[in-house]
């Protein structure tokens, strides 16, 4: 501890030293000064929660599992806050020299963060195994670097406020927080309608650390000048221009090395790549006896290798069990199940409900996927909404014959809502009375109890089911020779499916339908005995409230 009339460390005003704060010299009025200190405080705090809110986005994109990654994000920063905020305490005496290099490094850290994971994510071939893959320990690492630099913001910004005008403590604190959580919210609001769908993750995040870096910058050598040396203002000075440089530098090359990456995620035959606010959608191969697959996400949504037996199995089925003149597919935007519905006679309407706006823009215009599904959407029987499947079957009447629910798989996060007791409910409430409901439930071999989960959630929503179940082709496990890169996900060694009705339907095949080999009335029965077989004694429904689906 500094006795009171001991001589005050070099460089620190003797204030300080005797336990007081010196009132700085300002270039400006103390009112102004204490207005730009704390609209630094307000865009710092925007900038702040845009790197959260952009590491939790990209490591859902990426690794999946969106709650999970949102908790560890959160959590591992808050905890960081807390370390950094009493690790700045060693700086208080220097504030604005330690604020201008806080916030040089957390310009650079922030601002980099998204091209660093995706780089790591794309490189090291890491689909999101264990939790000692390159991603996930990069984002714990970001996340801590970031909380640690945000947290140090506080106390340095609380002695800048009090060096410009000394006031109880309440006060001081009572503005630097008001500002804070200002900014917050308008960073927050800023990140998904603004940076996102304007700039994209990588260009949004590189723009944010510049942003950041000019207001640290701008508001130490602007204000707090005189409290630097002249070697300190100089330092700081070339820190922020060369992490400008090096975050422009960086911007310049966005386009170049998302080139670069999604080639080495997808493998040279990438053919279309559409980002949406939704997800990424990326279509390869089609080309040089290459199959046709369709990514979502990183995630395999349509291996071409073995698709038509997949749409099949999930379509025909349903279609066989009775009347089918109005028919429903959910999601299904590459026109696949639709392909498969329209073989059929005596189809007069089919409606498609999709989310993702781009997946249907693809399967229009790419010339590959539209000659798979057989050019489904120019059929005049065809009408697709963009819309969300939930919130959309709240609106609709029906009834419908077939509801085919062809979508993403129940073990990511966003789409649990998609299997939950309320959706299916919805979804009986637009059946004919002897109308048939079909659900693609997941691998039953590799996740059983996922598969029984969608099952027991559709009888819980009133309907009779029959499970069932359809070996993959030659492609699963990645020995069919399609030469689709090694860190890729391959497609399942089988499919499970639910097939539903008010009454219970009977699972059956048209024999005057020309379908694959591999599916007629005989297989399809044994297979769903075997899936019968691998049936857990008893598992809850899954609910909007109490989701119940694990990867």
């Amino acid at each position: 501890m500094i006795e009171p009339h001991a001589p005050a460390p070099p460089g620190v005003p003797r204030s300080w030293s005797e336990g007081g704060t010196a009132q700085a010299r300002l270039p400006v009025r103390p009112g102004t000064g204490r207005f730009l200190v704390l609209a630094g405080v307000f865009v710092c705090a925007a900038c702040g929660l845009v790197y959260e809110l952009e590491l939790v986005a990209l490591a859902s994109y990426l690794i999946g599992d969106s709650v999970t990654q949102a908790s560890v994000v959160l959590s591992v920063m808050v905890f960081a806050m807390g370390i950094g905020s009493l690790a700045a305490k060693r700086l208080r005496f220097r504030a604005a020299a330690g604020f201008g290099a806080v916030e040089a490094v957390l310009a650079l850290v922030g601002g980099s963060s998204a091209m660093a994971l995706y780089a790591v994510f794309a490189w090291t071939g890491d689909w999101g195994g264990v939790w000692s893959g390159g991603p996930r320990c990069l984002l714990v690492g970001f996340s801590l670097a970031i909380g640690l630099l945000i947290g140090a913001e506080v106390p340095l910004l609380m002695e800048l406020i009090q060096r410009i005008r000394r006031e109880d403590a309440g006060g001081a604190v009572a503005d630097l927080f008001a500002a804070d959580y200002v900014g917050a919210l308008v960073g927050g609001l800023a990140f998904p309608f603004l940076l996102l769908p304007q700039l994209g993750q990588l260009t949004g995040a590189l723009l944010t650390g510049a942003v950041n870096a000019v207001a640290g910058g701008a508001l130490v050598l602007g204000l707090f000048r005189q409290d630097l040396s002249r070697r300190g203002r100089w330092l700081l000075l070339a820190a922020n221009v060369v992490v400008l440089a090096l975050l422009g530098t960086a911007a310049a090359l966005v386009s170049d090395f998302e080139r670069a990456a999604r080639h080495a995620v997808y493998g040279d035959h990438v053919r279309a790549a559409v980002r949406s606010g939704v997800q990424e959608a990326v279509l390869t191969g089609g080309t040089r006896g290459r199959p046709l697959d369709l990514f979502l996400d990183g995630r395999l949504r349509v291996d071409g290798s073995d698709e038509r037996l997949y749409h099949q199995a999930l379509v025909h089925p349903a279609m066989d069990g009775g009347p089918h003149a109005r028919v429903l597919v959910l999601g299904g935007g590459d026109g696949l199940a639709v392909r498969e519905v329209l073989r059929r006679s005596g189809v007069l309407r089919v409606d498609v409900v999709e989310p993702d706006p781009a997946v249907v823009l693809l399967a229009r215009r790419d010339r590959a996927l539209s000659a798979l599904n057989g050019h489904a959407f120019a059929d005049p029987r065809v009408r697709v909404r963009t819309a969300d499947p939930f919130c959309w079957l709240r609106r609709t009447q029906g009834p419908y014959d077939v509801v085919i629910a062809d979508l993403p798989d129940p073990g990511i996060a966003a789409s649990t809502k998609l299997y939950s007791q309320e959706f299916y409910g919805l979804a009986r409430r637009v059946l004919a009375p002897d109308g048939r409901l079909v659900v693609h439930a997941g691998p039953v071999s590799s996740r059983p109890r996922v598969f029984w989960t969608v099952e027991a959630t559709v009888r819980a929503a009133g309907l009779r089911t029959v499970p069932y179940r359809v070996a993959a082709g030659a492609s699963a496990g990645g020995t069919d020779g399609t030469g689709r890169p090694a860190g890729l996900p391959q497609a399942p060694r089988d499919w499970g499916f639910v097939l539903a009705a008010p009454t219970r339907p009977v699972l059956t095949l048209d024999p005057r339908e020309q379908l694959l080999p591999a599916l007629n009335p005989a297989s399809l029965r044994a297979d769903a005995r075997d899936a019968a077989r691998t049936r857990p004694p008893y598992l809850p429904p899954s609910t909007l409230l109490h989701p119940r689906y694990t990867r």
